[in-house]
């Protein structure tokens, strides 16, 4: 499993050379820090990952310009099963569990990507301490889980391969606040064992209060990046996302972004 820095510099994808969905992006998600991207559907969040995970042929889409690197390990043009071999695990939207498969099978699925048995041992051990539900319902099948818990299984089965880099696209969507706040534990705590997290997440103020640093992405561009606490307290971040009125609601002029925003529009 590699370590290091995920860089991703000046990366443009496009959707059957027709659709351009990212244009010229860079990022860092350095070792053991959880790096959020918040944005609108639409804004290229999805896509963004994709082109990590090497899952973008699928989608019928293509890495124009740009690199992916973990550590020095180019990974654009990998298939996903050696991005996932080189420590880069996705956990996409919308959990997509295998159904039709227990609980156990679908964590022994994830345990394919890892690199060697004694290592997927110790990650099926980690995933039951971090998810105790999911060892009571090992034998049920996963089409029969709350969301919740299918959403736990998800993260679960990621591990399974011992990812340095988890890639986690809208773990909370659809949950109770109860159940969202117990993923959201779940994530720091994953973080806090030494996992780097790329966090996709609709609710804006949960990212920014995981993460250490995060990117605004708008039609595909990166707009705002910097500090998570910063931009949590930016007037610009907090009346676009937050959904908290700043000095610009009082009849101020937001053609502009606030003074302390300028350095991290490009």
């Amino acid at each position: 499993m590699a370590n290091g820095t995920l860089a991703v510099r000046d990366l443009s994808v496009s959707y059957g050379r027709a659709v351009r969905a990212l244009r010229g992006v860079s990022l860092d998600v350095p070792a053991g820090a959880v790096t959020a991207v918040l944005g609108a559907n639409g804004a290229g969040k999805t896509t963004l990952l994709r082109a990590i995970s090497g899952t973008l042929p699928f989608h019928r889409g293509a890495v124009d310009t740009g690199a992916v690197r973990l550590g020095d390990r180019p990974l654009v043009g990998l298939h996903p099963a050696t991005v996932v071999a080189a420590g880069v695990v996705q956990v996409p939207e919308g959990r997509r569990v295998f159904g039709r498969l227990s609980v156990e099978e679908n964590l022994r699925a994830g345990g394919l990507g890892a690199p060697g048995r004694a290592a997927a041992v110790k990650a099926h051990e980690r995933v039951l301490e971090l998810f105790p539900v999911l060892a009571e319902r090992a034998r049920q099948r996963a089409g029969l889980l709350s969301g919740g818990e299918q959403q736990m299984l998800a993260i679960g089965r990621a591990l399974m391969a011992c990812p340095s880099v988890l890639l986690l696209d809208e773990p909370t969507l659809g949950l109770a606040p109860l159940m969202a706040e117990r993923i959201a534990d779940t994530v720091r705590e994953i973080n806090l064992q030494g996992t780097a997290i790329l966090l996709i997440e609709q609710n804006a103020a949960l990212a920014l209060e995981l993460s250490s640093t995060a990117h605004v992405l708008e039609v595909g561009s990166v707009t705002l990046h910097g500090p998570s606490a910063e931009l949590a307290a930016s007037d610009e971040v907090r009346r676009r996302y937050l959904g908290v009125g700043g000095e610009d609601d009082e009849g101020g002029d937001d053609s502009a972004p606030p003074p302390s925003l300028e350095r991290w529009v490009g």
